[in-house]
């Protein structure tokens, strides 16, 4: 691939990236934010002490221009990745079209990046978790991502790697039991944090968690199906026909771009 698609590539993986965090954003605001001023709310309530200073930044602040900043920025981000990660893959992963790798990255960015590091460490409200774990319990997030992400690739060598002995089904199915083998491993041997009180309301715990997860849904549906778009248009040849002025008979020719 040369560096003129490449670079084609990369503009429409970070523009179907802002227009996926458009996207989450509404979702992220109408769905997520209650739920986080409910959790706020429900701290402040339960506080027994009030130090009287101003936030540094007010919450209408954080929940309008800070939110959209945050996830326009990460979807633009995340476009410019995949968008790299979809010009090596083409062609290497097997016999699919620009539309059907785009679907497979964003779908394997989805589980490997959020849902495998999120079943272990799930999102908290603000009200919920011990203000001195915080930089382990993020340390710890990263850390479950980056090994979901390595052992993601990992697979995917080993299953071409045993696709001509096994074929492509049964090489599929074993690096997939060896993903999921491995990863439940890194769970049982990661430390984990229950910090959840009892008295916090169990159903805005997980409305809160599903809202976050409903985000990071959108946000990567909605880039595979956008830049697989945008992709097969710049890559897959159209065809149309042109009728010739003397005789009326149909050529075909590549649809002009």
């Amino acid at each position: 691939m040369n560096s003129i698609s490449v670079r084609a590539l990369l503009v429409r993986g970070m523009l179907a990236g802002l227009a996926a965090g458009a996207l989450a954003l509404l979702v992220a605001y109408f769905l997520g934010e209650s739920r986080v001023d409910a959790a706020i709310a429900l701290e402040e309530a339960h506080s027994h002490h009030h130090d009287g200073g101003e936030e540094l930044v007010s919450r209408t602040m954080q929940s309008t221009a800070g939110l959209a900043t945050g996830v326009l920025v990460f979807g633009v981000a995340i476009g410019g990745i995949a968008a790299l990660v979809f010009c090596y893959a083409l062609g290497r992963i097997g016999r699919f079209g620009p539309r059907a790798t785009a679907a497979l990255i964003a779908g394997a960015a989805l589980l490997t990046v959020y849902v495998v590091p999120f079943l272990k460490y799930p999102a908290n409200p603000p009200a919920v978790g011990n203000p001195d774990t915080i930089g382990p319990r993020t340390a710890l997030f990263f850390l479950m991502v980056a090994l979901s992400v390595l052992l993601a690739v990992a697979a995917v060598i080993l299953g071409k790697r045993l696709a001509p002995r096994l074929g492509n089904w049964n090489a599929t199915i074993t690096a997939s039991a060896a993903y999921v083998l491995v990863i439940g491993i890194a769970y049982a041997f990661l430390p984990s944090y229950n910090e959840v009180g009892k008295d916090f309301p169990a159903s805005l715990l997980w409305e809160f968690r599903l809202s976050t997860l409903a985000v990071q849904a959108t946000l990567w549906v909605t880039f595979g199906l956008l830049f697989g778009h945008l992709t097969d248009r710049l890559l897959v040849p159209r065809t149309g026909t042109v009728t010739t002025g003397g005789s009326g008979a149909n050529r075909p020719a590549t649809a002009a771009r």
